[in-house]
């Protein structure tokens, strides 16, 4: 219920973009005065216009910054969102000793449970099984993890199947550990090859009620970050449902924990039987698909009760599954590089309707390399798993981001495709099948349409000719997309075409709904004078204009290594002049807390070293060359 007056309840949310968002929403809706905090970057995001006040910090991790920002403005609770310092047990503390009340658990429970060593044994007295681990002296059977013991999100953690891959993962694992949650303690575990990721939503009050809202699925990942979510789990019986959220619930009353948590598991394929990973002592990315199958229930608004000393809104016997829902992550990353990082500006967006939609991604916005490569979300509900799906793959068919290189085109081909349908994804599933570069064939068709229909508006665009006749029906337009595309009024390359939405936009963007041989494809695009830029099916296409007078680029022969994502470089190992083997490292970059580690394309001289460490560079800039 919301509250029409709260004097002196002013929540500041230490985070940005949809997370601080989405808190914003239920916190306004509550009665609560809202504070946003912003970088030099985010001086005009939109977290910053959905708060009530905003105050500048220099970095969202800056501990003391963020404090004194939350005392200047007169703030009496803080959310800390996911990711930064939300899992920060002295920041946790920070809080406490200003006289201010975090939204989630004490810093002594965040201390206990950030620790996935210390985790481990509160799970182990609560009688919740654990994946086997190694003392660092102990005689290991690989393949082993290799992982951060403080934070999670997939970052610091390597896969390691051989004893002399072990010492180059543990430094990788503690570099990325360290930048990500300033803590480069490591911890190392028995790998399962095959598993599912299931974890459990629990909720607890301060005056001893611990309720669990059952179980989602996060076993689609890449680089052990979650990519699609949903809850239930599609393969959980009932007899394992209920193990594993007594399991959850009781972890969670021997460590006396307060607020929003969530207890992770491993379900090993071969064995059936499951392992605690982590307790994540905040509110989790995927906490929209639990709140859509629990009726609506908002899970930031009893964030807040909780953390204002009342009860919880309801009991366990509240609590029923309706439907099922499933949630993907949309990211800048380019799925067929590696789901390497990507930056620039997102020139047009459009989130899908029917759906919900949680993001702080709009027209025009730069998308940097500083933070996290999370654009937003897109969550369906329907009354069963495949309703849910198919909605979800059309919500993804009507979701455009121009500019920047997403996830998307491939987000729409796996939750359409059968592994995804069938509930056959394991957490390996994408080290297995990893993303290959998209066919280019239907979407070279649907740009020629596009700049045909663009020339005949009137437009000049990047490949057509005019088609100008003195008498008779408009010449056929001819569109050199390598090869050449004829489209006449009806066909494109001699295939049938019927137009059934036309819609033109600002900026030479176009809209537009087509059948292609009877099959319909939905495509949003913009043409422009040296290219034609579209969208079809999530997969965004640059189509560049072709220099009738010879290409006079400057192109990277097979000898030049090329910078694959934004960044920065981390390090550089060699000089000019150096000999190096085939697969030598050169360097290392850094992008978004994802480390990348250049080589050598074969054996050579290194005759040119185009960076330095601390340099911030672009996509495909010229870092090495190594002449054989």
């Amino acid at each position: 219920m919301a509250i029409a007056n709260a004097p002196g309840r002013t929540l500041l949310v230490a985070n940005r973009g949809e997370i601080a968002v989405r808190v914003m929403r239920t916190a306004r809706h509550q009665g609560w005065r809202t504070v946003a905090l912003f970088t030099d970057a985010d001086a005009t995001a939109p977290h910053v216009r959905a708060a009530d006040e905003a105050r500048p910090v220099p970095s969202y991790l800056d501990i003391d910054a963020v404090v004194a920002a939350g005392v200047a403005a007169g703030a009496t609770h803080v959310h800390p969102g996911y990711g930064f310092l939300s899992e920060r047990a002295a920041f946790a503390r920070a809080v406490e000793e200003a006289g201010l009340t975090l939204v989630g658990p004490s810093a002594a429970v965040m201390e206990l449970m950030g620790d996935k060593a210390r985790a481990r044994e509160v799970a182990v007295a609560a009688g919740v099984p654990v994946v086997p681990a190694y003392a660092p002296d102990d005689e290991m059977t690989f393949p082993v993890l290799v992982k951060a013991a403080a934070g999670g999100g997939g970052k610091g953690m390597r896969v390691v199947r051989t004893a002399a891959e072990l010492p180059d993962a543990r430094a990788a694992a503690a570099r990325e550990a360290l930048s990500a949650f300033g803590d480069d303690n490591l911890l190392v575990e028995r790998y399962v090859e095959r598993g599912r990721h299931l974890e459990v939503q629990v909720l607890a009050d301060g005056r001893g009620h611990v309720v669990h809202l059952f179980e989602r699925d996060c076993s689609t990942q890449r680089r052990h970050q979650k990519v699609v979510e949903e809850a239930p789990g599609p393969t959980v019986t009932p007899e394992l449902r209920d193990r594993m959220t007594t399991a959850a619930v009781d972890l969670a009353r021997e460590v006396g924990y307060v607020n929003a948590g969530t207890v992770e598991f491993l379900l090993d394929d071969a064995s059936g039987d499951f392992y605690f990973l982590e307790m994540n002592t905040r509110l989790q990315v995927e906490h929209p698909v639990t709140e859509a199958i629990c009726g609506g229930l908002d899970l930031v608004a009893e964030q807040l009760r909780i953390a204002t000393g009342e009860p919880l809104s309801f009991g366990q016997d509240d609590l029923a599954i309706h439907g099922h829902a499933i949630e993907v992550r949309v990211y800048a990353e380019d799925p067929a590089a590696g789901f390497l990082p990507q930056a620039g500006t997102a020139t047009h967006v459009r989130w899908p309707s029917g759906v919900r939609v949680d993001h702080a991604l709009e027209s025009g916005q730069v998308v940097s390399t500083s933070y996290d490569p999370m654009l937003g979300k897109i969550i369906a509900h329907g009354p069963d798993r495949e309703a849910a799906r198919r909605a979800l793959v059309a919500a993804l068919d009507d979701t455009a981001v121009l500019g920047l290189a997403t996830n998307l085109g491939f987000l729409r081909e796996l939750v359409a495709g059968d592994p995804f349908r069938e509930a056959a994804i394991d957490t390996a599933w994408l080290d297995r099948h990893p993303p290959e570069q998209p066919d280019p064939a239907t979407a070279r068709l649907l740009a020629a349409w596009l700049v045909a229909a663009d020339a005949r508006s009137g437009g000049v665009g990047p490949f057509g000719r005019d088609g100008w006749r003195l008498a008779g029906p408009p010449a056929p337009v001819r569109v050199d997309l390598d090869p050449e595309v004829v489209v006449t009024g009806d066909t494109v390359d001699g295939r049938p075409v019927a137009v059934l939405q036309h819609n033109g936009g600002p900026n030479g963007l176009t809209s537009a709904l087509l059948t292609l041989e009877g099959e319909r494809h939905h495509v949003v695009g913009s043409v422009g004078v040296l290219a034609v830029e579209l969208v079809h099916r999530g997969q965004r296409w640059v189509f560049e204009r072709p220099d009738a007078f010879g290409d006079h680029a400057v192109h990277a022969g097979d000898s030049s290594v090329l910078a694959p994502m934004p960044g920065t470089v981390l390090a550089v190992t060699v000089a000019e002049g150096d000999s190096v083997e085939e697969g030598v490292p050169l360097g290392m970059m850094e992008a978004m807390k994802m480390e990348l580690t250049l080589r050598a394309p074969y054996a050579g001289t290194v005759t040119h070293v185009g960076a330095a460490p601390g340099d911030q560079v672009a996509l495909g800039a010229r870092l090495f060359e190594v002449e054989p």
